[in-house]
């Protein structure tokens, strides 16, 4: 439960700020997602896996990428949007980043 605390403060860290110029705002908001669901989703893999180094990571990038899909297949169904890749992109990079971390954080300790 820590290392999730732990990554929200990194996700808080992360938000758009005077420094984010180069990147969409859209695109920061759905890396912050991926964090989100990320996170959530290596809680309960780590649950159901008893700590398993691998099922956390898993449930980490799995979490993020099931959220990013299901977010762009409402967008595609939107007539005033469409699905972006590179929104999906965001998002499962978040996951994989809240998995990194992660698995940096809790290495040494099972």
């Amino acid at each position: 439960m820590k290392t999730f605390l732990k990554c929200l403060l990194l996700l808080g860290f992360m938000l758009p700020g005077p420094g984010h110029a180069q990147i969409e705002q859209d695109h920061l908001l759905h890396f912050g997602a991926g964090m989100v669901a990320g996170g959530a989703g290596a809680l309960v893999a780590s649950e159901l896996s008893h700590g398993s180094r691998f099922w956390t990571f898993a449930g980490a990038v799995g979490a993020s990428v099931l959220a990013g899909v299901a977010k762009e297949a409402i967008d595609a169904g939107n007539e005033n949007n469409h699905w972006d890749n590179r929104d999906l992109g965001a998002t499962a990079l978040g996951g994989l980043t809240v998995g990194v971390v992660i698995d940096l954080f809790t290495a040494g300790k099972r």
